[in-house]
């Protein structure tokens, strides 16, 4: 480049030539530089510097060189010749310029130590202290012609990644930052903007820069040690006494803290540190004040409290359409009156308006000339441009993350994730949940305390009330009412050490345990339906401590609405449905698993929720906090019911659909992936599974006397239980044993018959598996019919491999049997049945012992005797070659629900089913055993007993012969079409009804039905190209329905295809997710809406109004119906309602 210096007077000399032609480039490369333009005149005092054809390193050309620039002292005329025409292109770089070096013009800024580079794309920069070095990766542009033909490095500017550029081009009068001065610069993250400051005030100024996040802290340090004008601080900024003994007093205070006490910091460190009559600039962030008001609001407020501390503003800008819902305030301070100087009046200090447009002059700024800057926005390659793209509609996004292709917003900053930085989200994504506040200080005083916690005084409050509703006349029915006889009864299995067998996991039941034990109850007592309590069970306070799962319930509700970004109104719709529901109130008040179901569901979806929010900062401890419990707590539900495994597959979606949008971010490496996939499995799948099995293991140390549900469990498990005599059994078993069958598929039972016949097939006696014992379940081992009859006289034969035996039922003395006909249930395969009797049978009444193997003794070769316990064994009928099998397979009302035993033509040695061992033996000719050294393993009993619940589960089908009158079907529960009767109806005792508040329950159907429609309306208005609303807002909307929406639906259809009976308490859990539903679309449609304050407030009265009347007017179904039921009118709103008496 060359630079021409104008003769001192009023015209200034000639430019030099320019560069001359250029030398003939390659392909793409320009011809070189046209000549230089005549200089202009010159300044009228003292030297005129005109910048001529800068050749900067960054790409893409303009047309020619010789464009000269104004001086400081005020320009002269244009460009000579030379200026327009540029070097004829060589191939492929077209005319007037090709692809290559760019040309560019840099013109000082008005604020000093900012430029301007002007070319095809308009630049804002700063001089590099440190030629030669990039902060953060940001674009350099370098000049030729210094001093002594040096070269002069210009860094480019980003004002999308720095607020104070985006100021400087938004048009602020004064940043106060220039060169030689000293700046305090509090919130300085990793140095993105710190280091141009240090541009700005060069080698003479000084840069303190105080930042509290020691990972950001690390990177302020590696810049400053080489601009070594800045001095990194990494303290708090809240307490500037701990580093008052490192600044000097400054000129400028710049503060991009992005808390809600900013104002306060900004305060404590100007009194420290700032000079009388020195300036602060604030950049306040509305969202990290307080997201429940207006920006504009936020603005007023923060200049309020400036204004109470003796500062007085100067102007106000919004940092659009760089930031959103930012804006920069510039504040003289003055802490004192010097002597002679008029006192201040209340002018200084007047009113603050927000401008309704980001370059309207503020009132006090009437006097000062508005600078409006004429650029264009800040260039941006490819890779950033992403970052300004603003949805203008619903139809591009669809995750629950979604906005994650849109624009960042206000939430962008590159300078990794500080107590004070700007906050960042991975992957650029549009918050969707509620905004993350910054921590607040440690509060100094009992009122700062409480102001600080104001937002916990409403969930307080419905706590309280909470507690209220769920322990007022919790006592007043005095015997055993619905399932308290079942869950009561098997808290006390758990107080008595006795194994049982339930279809639900054990968590639950153990914490009705421990209810009972925290009250005193010994376990005595068998909680049959319908019995009064004796004063030797503290049935109150035990019901007490259940309820209190149903008190959590309301706070829970209150904190998730929260962090789903529910304006207040929406959080306190939560609330109230939560505790004015009537159902979720009674279910609560009983010895029951439900409102412990119903807690650690409402816990999954509030970790779910606080998870969500720490997105933003990846792999932080309170982001591993929430991932971990929220698979703890998925371990809980499962754990307590397997309904559980709805909300588990809630989660689920939300994984699947969250490492997905991860999947497709370009930007984020495989290292990252890697471990958020390993995160996502440690904690959300193998956490829960182990959490699970900590529970049965638990239940397996608390159970381990003999009860009444071992024959659920295998022969060895049960031979370890206390009171259990097997390990006593003699044995090697022989002709004339009588012996008990077990049969060792998942799930399997004792081999049984009774004397009832099939109803269809043979019509012989039935045989059976049943899972508890019984006398029916006792056979004789005896010889065939064609060998002689067994005597006890003669010598012991021992049965081993391929022997043939005849089984004989002990007490009606029929025979194992088989034949070619169907089986009833399973009919590919043989009936078995019993036949004949002591004397009379055939051939197919023989069986063939096959071994399989033995735990003591080893694989089949080494196995010389069968033992009971631990030989495996299978019986091959001798004639039809089929093998004995119990499949699990459920028989119908005629049989009991017990499990179908078949012969199974296949010879399947992997099929389970058709293995069976010896569990309980009885030979006098033979001495007791010893098998206590002999016991399953904790993961054989675990997979046993799930399938045995889940077998018993699939038996809980509907009795076609008869009817249940406290059943009802899915399609009975959204619209509350019938409810349940919990206890006896006469006149003379609490009657206690289980349906809903109808107000909810319509409501949150409701709900589901209006959010499909919207949904559907957002979609058809944006495929007409409506704007609706911004990313942000739709990215809400969308995560917010798909919580509620997915949850109902996962929870209610999977009811129409379970066979089991269904009754109207299974509709519970679903019922938070339409709840969450019609909040949401309440909150959308109204309460987050543009309508007036006055019109949301009637709103959420009228709709609170009828949530509490119809609490109070149902609220008898929960607390206990006294005397009569005719005599109470008005309960019966719908004629299903069976309420009411004939």
């Amino acid at each position: 480049m060359s630079i021409s210096k104008g003769a001192s007077g009023n015209r200034g000399g000639f430019g030099g030539r320019g560069g001359g032609r250029g030398g003939g480039g390659g392909r793409g490369a320009p011809r070189g530089g046209d000549r230089g333009g005549r200089g202009g005149r010159g300044m009228s005092h003292g030297t005129s510097f005109r910048i001529l054809a800068l050749t900067c390193d960054i790409g893409g050309g303009v047309r020619g060189g010789g464009v000269q620039a104004r001086g400081w002292g005020g320009g002269g005329r244009g460009g000579g010749r030379g200026a327009t025409r540029g070097g004829r292109g060589g191939r492929g770089g077209g005319r007037g310029g090709a692809r290559g070096g760019a040309k560019v013009i840099l013109e000082p800024h008005r604020h000093p130590g900012i430029f301007v580079a002007k070319g095809k794309d308009h630049l804002l920069v700063t001089k590099n202290l440190v030629p030669g070095e990039s902060v953060y990766g940001e674009k350099r542009i370098t000049i030729e012609g210094g001093v002594d033909d040096t070269k002069v490095e210009y860094r480019v500017w980003n004002p999308f990644r720095s607020k104070l550029a985006a100021g400087v081009l938004g048009g602020m009068d004064e940043i106060f930052i220039a060169p030689g001065k000293k700046v305090l610069y509090l919130g300085a993250a990793s140095g993105t903007s710190v280091s141009h400051v240090a541009d700005i005030v060069g080698p003479e100024g000084v840069v303190y820069a105080v930042e509290f996040s020691a990972r950001s802290g690390r990177d302020l340090i590696n810049m400053a040690k080489k601009r070594t004008n800045v001095i990194p601080i990494v303290e708090d900024a809240r307490l500037p006494n701990k580093y008052r003994m490192l600044i000097s007093t400054v000129d400028v205070i710049f503060a991009d803290v992005a808390q809600p006490d900013q104002a306060r910091i900004v305060i404590h460190n100007a009194q420290h540190f700032l000079k009388n009559g020195g300036h602060i600039v604030i950049s306040i962030k509305a969202s990290c004040v307080d997201s429940t008001i207006s920006p504009d609001a936020v603005f007023s407020q923060e200049v309020q409290t400036l204004r109470a501390n003796k500062l007085k503003p100067i102007s106000q800008i919004t940092l659009e359409p760089y930031e959103r819902d930012h804006a920069m305030v510039t504040v003289e301070i003055n802490f004192g009156t010097p002597p002679g100087s008029p006192p201040r009046t209340s002018s200084d200090f007047e009113e603050i308006q927000h401008p309704f447009h980001h370059t309207q002059p503020l009132p006090w700024t009437t006097s000062v000339t508005h600078h409006e800057e004429t650029l264009p926005l800040h260039y941006m390659a490819e890779d950033t441009s992403t970052r300004r793209r603003i949805a203008r509609g619903p139809g591009s996004s669809g995750g629950f993350m979604s906005g994650d292709e849109q624009e960042q917003q206000s939430r962008y900053d590159d300078e990794g994730k500080g107590v004070y930085s700007k906050q960042r989200l991975a992957a650029s994504r549009v918050n969707t949940g509620r905004i993350h506040k910054p921590y607040l200080p440690p509060p100094t005083s009992i009122t700062e305390f409480i102001q600080q916690n104001s937002e916990h005084v409403p969930p307080a409050i419905y706590t309280l009330l909470s507690c209220w509703t769920r322990f007022h006349k919790i006592g007043l029915a005095n015997v055993v009412v619905w399932d308290e006889a079942h869950f009561g009864k098997f808290g006390s299995h758990y107080l008595k050490r006795e194994f049982y067998f339930d279809v639900h996991p054990p968590l639950g039941k153990m914490l009705v345990g421990l209810a009972g034990l925290l009250t005193g109850y010994n376990g005595s007592y068998d909680f049959k339906s319908g019995e009064v309590y004796p004063d030797s069970v503290p049935y109150v306070a035990m019901r007490v401590i259940i309820a209190m799962y149903g008190v959590a319930l309301v706070p829970l509700g209150w904190y998730t609405a929260v962090e789903l970004g529910m304006s207040s109104w929406g959080c306190h719709l939560v609330a109230l449905m939560i505790l004015c529901d009537v159902a979720w109130l009674c279910i609560s008040r009983f010895i029951l698993l439900d409102s412990m179901l119903l807690f650690f569901t409402f816990t999954t979806v509030f970790f779910l929720t606080k998870f969500h929010n720490q997105q933003f900062h990846s792999f932080s401890f309170d982001w591993w906090m929430w991932l971990t419990l929220t698979g703890i707590s998925i371990g809980c539900v499962t754990s307590v019911k397997w309904v559980g495994f709805f909300v588990t597959a809630v989660v689920g979606l939300y994984t699947i659909e969250d490492l997905w949008d991860k999947f497709g971010d370009l930007r984020m490496s495989t290292r990252d992936q890697l471990r958020h996939w390993g995160a996502r499995v440690l904690c959300l799948i193998i956490l829960p599974i182990l959490v699970y099995m900590a529970s049965f293991k638990l239940h397996f140390l608390i159970l381990n006397h003999s009860g009444p549900g071992d024959a659920q469990m295998s022969s060895l498990f049960q031979a370890h239980l206390v009171g259990n005599d097997f390990y006593k059994n003699p044995l090697d078993i022989a002709y004339g044993s009588k012996i008990t069958l077990k049969n060792m598929g998942w799930g399997g039972g004792l081999l049984h018959s009774h004397i009832q016949t099939f109803p269809v097939g043979s019509s012989q006696q039935q045989v059976t598996c049943y899972h508890y014992k019984d006398d029916n379940n006792h056979w004789l081992v005896l010889p065939t019919w064609n060998e002689p009859d067994y005597n006890p006289d003669e010598p012991l034969k021992f049965i081993g491999h391929g022997d043939v035996v005849r089984l004989q039922h002990v007490p009606t003395t029929r025979n194992l049997h088989s034949h070619l006909i169907p089986a009833p249930v399973t009919k590919l395969n043989h009936e078995v049945s019993c036949y004949g009797n002591s004397t009379i049978g055939d051939v197919y009444d023989n069986w063939v012992v096959e071994v399989v193997d033995d735990h003591r003794q080893g694989n089949r070769a080494h196995v010389t005797r069968v033992h009971s316990l631990t030989t495996r064994l299978r019986f091959r009928h001798q004639s039809l070659g089929c093998y004995l099998s119990a499949a699990n397979a459920v028989l119908p009302q005629w049989g009991f629900k017990q499990i179908e035993v078949s012969c199974v033509p296949e010879n399947d040695p992997s099929n389970t089913h058709t293995y069976w061992n010896v569990e309980s033996h009885w030979n006098d000719r033979l001495p007791p055993g010893n098998m206590k050294l002999y016991r399953s393993s904790f993961l054989r009993d675990f997979w046993h007993l799930n399938v045995a619940m889940m077998t018993s589960n699939n038996a809980l089908v509907p009795d076609p012969d008869k009817e249940d009158i406290l059943a009802s079907s899915p399609t009975d529960w959204p619209f509350m079409r019938l409810g349940l009767r919990m206890c006896g109806w006469g006149d003379n005792q609490p009657k206690y009804y289980l349906l809903g508040t109808p107000v909810v329950w319509w409501g949150g159907s409701a709900g589901i039905i209006v959010s499909l429609l919207l949904l559907g309306l957002y979609l058809f208005r944006h495929q007409r190209k409506y704007v609706d609303m911004d990313a942000q807002g739709w990215g809400h909307f969308l995560y917010v329905g798909k919580i509620a929406f997915y949850g109902w639906f996962l929870h209610y259809f999977p009811f129409f295809i379970m066979g089991r009976v269904t009754y109207v308490h299974h509709y519970l859990p679903t019922l938070y997710f339409s709840v969450l539903m019609f909040a949401h679309i309440l909150d959308h449609c109204i309460f987050s809406a543009r309508w007036k304050d006055r019109t949301k407030q009637v709103a959420f009265g009228v709709v609170a109004f009828l949530i509490v009347a119809n609490f109070w007017w149902f609220r008898g179904m929960a607390w206990g119906i006294e005397g009569a039921i005719n005599d109470h009118w008005g309960l019966g709103w719908r004629k299903s309602w069976n309420i009411y008496n004939a």
